[in-house]
């Protein structure tokens, strides 16, 4: 009897303190982005865990062939939504399977994302609008959509990847990462109490596609500072299992980035990437 009490002790502790509970290893997981890198590799270990998963990104042809990789391995259900997040269209159309009661999703993943190579001046202003749209206006959409669903069960995981650059003069794009931080931090503090956990995942340099599209060399880059996908998402699962709001992957990037916060502004924002 006192063990059941226990138990039952444990169990409302952990949903005062916004960790899901069975969803973790069952339902479904949406994950944006989820083509390469990053977003597929959090795709193959949430199937792992038992997760079904709905990739989302714009090429149909590599969703489906992660899709028929991850059935063919972990024996789940997945399914391939292309869409361009930037198109508030397309966008919609994920909102609303995020709200689809009868596959609910449990874990959202706000991957998608790249880089833009010019400076901020350079760029055209619609070329900045919808980055902006995917770094800023898609994660919040989405995370909007995935809390209506997820406050009711009084149960979810939402995990929003940022980036070291949050915590930098960066661009645009350090600026769309510390929204995301900022977000992330404040969500997790609001609804981490009903059941709903809200991480932040800031990597550093990890070893993806995402340089090869800006067209940026990196070779100026330490070979310390690298990260590998597969490290950095266990470490974002596992942050995301205690409720934390902010994951720093590796010791090297949480000393990196306490230092930033101290450093002068001009000597935090050098050592900008150059193009090809």
């Amino acid at each position: 009897m006192e063990a059941a009490h226990a138990d039952d002790r444990r169990r409302v502790r952990r949903q005062r303190e916004g960790r899901p509970l069975s969803d973790r290893t069952a339902g479904w997981a949406l994950v944006t982005g989820a083509t390469a890198g990053l977003g597929a590799e959090f795709a193959r270990q949430l199937a792992r865990r038992g997760l079904s998963v709905v990739l989302v990104a714009r090429d149909r042809e590599r969703l489906e062939e992660l899709a028929a990789q991850l059935r063919s391995a972990y024996g789940v259900e997945a399914e391939a939504l292309p869409a361009d997040l930037a198109d508030r269209d397309q966008l919609a159309a994920v909102e609303r399977r995020l709200a689809d009661p009868d596959r609910p999703i449990t874990v959202l993943v706000n991957n998608a994302g790249y880089g833009l190579r010019e400076q901020f001046e350079q760029n055209p202003v619609e070329a900045e609008q919808a980055f902006l749209d995917v770094l800023v206006t898609a994660p919040m959409r989405l995370s909007h959509a995935a809390l209506a669903a997820m406050l009711p069960r009084r149960s979810g995981t939402i995990l929003n990847i940022a980036s070291v650059a949050a915590f930098t003069p960066r661009g645009t794009y350090g600026a769309a990462k510390a929204w995301v931080v900022s977000f992330s931090r404040w969500a997790n503090l609001t609804y981490r109490s009903r059941g709903v956990t809200v991480t932040a995942v800031a990597p550093g340099f990890v070893r993806t596609e995402f340089h090869d599209r800006m067209q940026v060399r990196t070779s100026s880059v330490p070979s310390v500072l690298w990260l590998r996908p597969a490290p950095v998402v266990a470490a974002a699962l596992r942050a995301a299992d205690r409720g934390r709001a902010v994951a720093i992957p590796s010791l090297r990037y949480k000393a990196l980035t306490a230092l930033a916060r101290i450093l002068p502004a001009r000597l935090a924002a050098t050592g900008a990437l150059r193009a090809r």
